[in-house]
Formats: structure tokens, sequence, C-alpha cells
């Protein structure tokens, strides 16, 4: 493989990349906790989208355990987001495993 065609192939890569982190930000991932009393959405970037909270638990007194459920559905819904980039960067790469590209959704 010549220089310039190596050259063509890493600028190519260069625009799937920029195209799939583009089209990353329309996608969306929720998590949740308790059961489905919390849940939160964020997209392939990583970027809370929304909340929600159903209201029963916003009555109660136990302002812990609420917190607790936030955290939890966050951690969840980026845990998908953060497997859905590295599926889609698996397909964007042909499932080559190339150093340093892979760390991108870590």
């Amino acid at each position: 493989m010549d220089m310039n065609s190596l050259m063509q192939h890493a600028q190519q890569m260069q625009q799937k990349m920029a195209t799939l982190q583009e089209e990353l930000k329309q996608k969306t991932e929720t998590g949740s906790a308790g059961g489905g009393m919390v849940t939160v959405t964020a997209n392939g970037q990583s970027e809370i989208i929304s909340i929600e909270i159903e209201e029963q638990i916003i009555s109660g007194d136990d302002k812990e355990m609420l917190q607790d459920l936030i955290v939890a559905a966050t951690n969840d819904a980026l845990r998908k987001v953060k497997d859905m980039g590295k599926a889609e960067m698996s397909k964007l790469t042909g499932g080559l495993n190339i150093p340093g590209i892979s760390n991108i959704f870590s």
C-alpha cells in the first residue's frame, strides 16, 4: 500500500468518524432505576436529555433515595450510550481493533 493510498484511507476514516459523531447526537438511550420510577435519557454524546420522576416518589420524604435513584438511572443511561457508541464504532472499523479508537467512548 503506497503512502498516497494510506492518506486517502485515513481521510475517509476521518470523514466517517465525523459523520458517526453527528449521527450519535441524534440517537438516545434511556436508563432507569427503582423499577422505572426514575428514567434518564442521554444522547450518543453522553449528554443528559431528560429526567423523568414518578410523582409518587417526589411526594415522599426520602430525599436520599431519590438522589440515589437519579444517579443509578443516569449511570445506566450513560452505560448504554457507551455500549451503543462502541457498537457503532465497530461497524465503522469493520470489527478491527484500532488502538485508541475504542477509547473514544470510554
